[in-house]
């Protein structure tokens, strides 16, 4: 619903202007430990922070990226097949970072505060006041940060598109450039009425392009996270499952991006038809 959409852009872009990045520093030691089976060999203690770290060394940390690198450190490495998945993923989120992790983007650094789980369900639409009853844009309100972190404006705008499929994935009700569009300059409107961002229609026209070369990444992020829930969560969900749509949407779109799916012949997936529909 766009009066929904709208209001969900119209905060998105309050919160990327005005909540604030705190550095937690980029040497300590990593005391979690991840509750697992006996039976994996998933690291009860994950690598120092300067490991961690060392993905952005030139960002403040934590960061969207640094938190990829310690779910990558944690994958599972029980068998053979599972190591070899750990080594592709370490070297494509290498790649990633070292394509996009330098975008100009928003805010200090290229990094906002984003909420980086901004599906549906975490969305609040706030009943209406006397005022604003004939407002053609809902207020609404985000909850469960427990993802929340530093990371490109982009990433978060392009997860939250990604979002917009559900846990089904439902590919064919993700938004399409007109609209991906119209959500950006209602998000850039917001963020410009909390800041001093000047040249707007340059400043959209840019996030827009940056959206677009993050569409897969939130597969990447998901996909990662995935695997590990699908060994450790007790919830009855088959991560495994997910995992391989996710990461199957980061895969597709480096197809995409690389030229090999049409140098194959092979049919453009859905959420690529999709994400090119206008």
């Amino acid at each position: 619903m766009e009066p929904v959409w709208r209001g969900v852009a119209r905060r998105l872009g309050e919160w990327h202007a005005t909540l604030p990045i705190v550095s937690a520093g980029r040497t300590s030691v990593v005391q979690d430990t991840v509750e697992v089976p006996l039976t994996t060999t998933i690291p009860k203690s994950l690598p120092s922070l300067e490991k961690i770290n060392a993905i952005t060394p030139r960002k403040p940390t934590p960061n969207v990226w640094t938190i990829m690198q310690k779910w990558v450190f944690a994958l599972p490495t029980t068998t053979e097949a599972e190591m070899k998945r750990k080594d592709v993923l370490q070297k494509e989120l290498e790649r990633t970072v070292s394509e996009l992790s330098d975008t100009a983007g928003l805010g200090e650094n290229g990094l906002i505060f984003g909420h980086t789980d901004l599906l549906s369900g975490n969305v609040i639409v706030q009943p209406r006041s006397t005022a604003d009853k004939n407002s053609p844009i809902e207020t609404v309100a985000f909850i469960d940060y427990e993802y929340a972190v530093p990371s490109p404006a982009a990433f978060d705008i392009a997860n939250h598109f990604a979002e917009w499929g559900g846990f089904n994935c439902d590919f064919g009700v993700l938004p399409t450039r007109s609209v991906r569009r119209k959500f950006i300059e209602e998000y850039i409107q917001s963020y410009a009425s909390h800041t001093k961002l000047l040249d707007q229609d340059k400043v959209v026209s840019r996030l827009y392009d940056d959206i677009d070369m993050f569409r897969g990444v939130p597969g990447l992020y998901w996909g990662i996270w995935a695997l590990i829930q699908a060994t450790i969560s007790q919830i009855d969900f088959d991560y495994a499952s997910y995992a391989e749509i996710r990461l199957g949407e980061y895969w597709a779109w480096r197809a995409e991006e690389d030229g090999s799916r049409a140098k194959k012949g092979e049919e453009k997936p859905l959420r690529e038809r999709r994400w090119a529909e206008e």
